[in-house]
């Protein structure tokens, strides 16, 4: 569908659950827009908002479609209007499409199909840990994502998987169409050097230890397990204070809960600012992410590259991710608090320089080159600088 005018390819792109809060999400559409933009290619984005929208910006085109927020989800919108997005779809004339969720936008893949269109399915999460998280029964859980996650592989011509931990869940019913394409983080702007004494002064306000949780905070998120860590660090004598940097539908309840338990936690909101959040990420001792269901962990990735090590729910992906620079930790508030002190007893430029280190294995031209192989895209010489 390569139309005149137009050298590259037209990949549009479709993604639920995005809003100005949802940091991992947005972070990679934009930052792989932006490298398919360098590439030569013509990204259009489509997402749901809660009025119209049709704007250029530095990803490509961005489209917005009226959605209805996701009751219980702390804002999340979804795309529902299925013949106004077929239109846009074929009115679009799409050379590749890529879908980011499973569940409400399956049904693309199937139009994809009969349009001929080469289409992906990028996996953002496991479907059975999501569903743990939300109370289903772990057996039932899996019943129910190896059906779901047959279906989307049958409806795409590739799964797109982050880490080969998220990966095993489709390899585990006999899926072949699997293929893996790390994401990345921003090196130049996350980095060691936006450490700031007078930063962390402030957020320790008299204390040792400075814990940070970037972390949207809802259900799946498990935030409640940064307090238990901190409660649990504070028991065994060390003067830990904790930053939370993010906002979500648990947020009332965890603030109570600090209160109440005189817990020295500060909630800063959702940071829009970048480079706040990474001064903050640099300015930190050690950094959590006690999400179980993660697949990959953006916000895990940058504090990486700003010199902080992370301890991660040993349940999820992170663990893969984060390798030697930090650890995993069992789903308690104990394990959790054990797991900080083991870092804090190491050398702290050792631990930073592993950090730093471990996060240069990850780039977002690096990611964006394996997203076009999965699309089948050949790479033009010199259009993305793509690191070792």
């Amino acid at each position: 569908m390569n139309g005149p005018g137009r050298d590259g390819l037209r990949i549009v792109r479709l993604a639920n659950f995005v809003t100005p809060a949802s940091g991992g999400l947005r972070t990679a559409l934009d930052e792989l827009g932006r490298r398919y933009l360098a590439a030569g290619h013509e990204p259009v984005l489509i997402v749901p908002g809660a009025a119209p929208g049709d704007v250029h910006t530095g990803q490509g085109r961005v489209i917005t479609l009226p959605g209805p927020v996701l009751p219980g989800s702390g804002g999340y919108r979804v795309l529902v209007n299925r013949a106004r997005l077929r239109g846009l779809l074929e009115e679009l004339q799409p050379d590749r499409l890529e879908v980011s969720d499973r569940t409400t936008l399956r049904w693309t893949g199937e139009w994809a199909r009969r349009a001929r269109v080469p289409a992906v399915m990028v996996s953002h999460e496991t479907a059975d840990g999501v569903l743990r998280t939300w109370g289903v029964p772990p057996a039932a859980a899996g019943r129910a994502a190896d059906r779901l996650n047959t279906l989307s592989a049958h409806a795409y011509a590739r799964i797109v998987c982050t880490t080969e931990w998220a990966e095993r869940e489709f390899v585990r019913t006999g899926v072949r169409n699997v293929v893996r394409a790390p994401l990345g983080v921003d090196l130049e702007r996350f980095r060691p050097g936006l450490r700031s004494t007078a930063l962390r002064t402030r957020h320790l306000r008299g204390q040792d230890v400075l814990l940070l949780l970037g972390s949207r905070l809802s259900v799946e998120k498990r935030p409640g397990r940064a307090l238990d860590a901190l409660a649990a660090l504070r028991h065994t004598g060390v003067r830990a204070a904790l930053v939370v940097a993010g906002d979500g539908p648990l947020r009332a309840e965890l603030e109570r809960r600090a209160r109440a338990e005189r817990l020295p936690a500060e909630f800063v909101g959702h940071v829009r600012d970048r480079v706040r959040l990474a001064r903050l990420q640099a300015s930190a001792d050690l950094c959590l992410a006690p999400g179980p269901a993660e697949t990959f962990g953006l916000s895990a990735l940058e504090a990486l590259a700003c010199g902080t090590p992370v301890v991660a729910s040993a349940a999820s992906a992170l663990p893969e991710v984060i390798g030697p620079a930090g650890l995993a930790a069992a789903d308690t508030g104990r394990a959790f608090a054990a797991a900080l002190r083991e870092l804090l007893d190491r050398p702290e430029e050792e631990r930073r320089a592993t950090a730093r280190a471990r996060a240069a294995h990850f780039g977002w031209d690096r990611s964006a080159a394996a997203f076009l192989a999965a699309h089948d895209i050949p790479q033009r010489h010199g259009a993305l600088e793509v690191r070792p």
